[in-house]
């Protein structure tokens, strides 16, 4: 009697273990791919935050020379701030997807960089999509007034 309840109780028990073996390498393949991509993309996070900076940075250096000539104030050329960011962007790879706002002193840029996933695109996800942003703007390097220090020298 023992031995027919032992062979009735292991032939229903089987093909348990085959599914939980499934559904375990099924978790451990989705959180692989959350670790590779969610890698990847911080890493495009990051490289999208340089190519802001760089742009902003970038742009920051087109004053307008002769407003700042007549008026001894600084602003940017609009046209060749937005031209020379839109260039940077362009060459890291990210140039049709950034915003570039050029203000009287001011160059704030936005960066959306896209990354294809490695993993995840097995389950549908096909990509990732992260965004930076960074304002720069333009500084004089004398840090006196304008005229100042000619009064003062003798």
């Amino acid at each position: 009697m023992r031995h027919t309840r032992m062979r009735t109780a292991v032939r229903e028990d089987s093909g348990q273990v085959t599914a939980i073996v499934v559904v375990s390498v099924a978790g451990l393949f989705l959180f692989a791919g959350l670790v590779i991509d969610g890698g990847l993309a911080l890493a495009g996070k990051m490289r999208a935050a340089d190519t802001a900076q760089e742009a902003a940075r970038a742009a920051c250096q087109q004053v307008d020379l002769p407003y700042l000539r007549g008026t001894h104030h600084m602003r940017l050329d609009a046209a060749a701030a937005d031209a020379t960011a839109h260039a940077r962007v362009a060459a890291a790879g990210d140039g049709d997807q950034a915003r570039i706002e050029v203000q009287d002193d001011r160059t704030h840029v936005t960066v959306t960089h896209i990354q294809r996933t490695q993993v995840l695109s097995l389950v549908g996800l096909g990509s990732l999509t992260t965004t930076a942003s960074a304002t720069a703007h333009i500084e004089r390097g004398a840090t006196t007034p304008w005229g100042a220090d000619e009064a003062s020298s003798p």
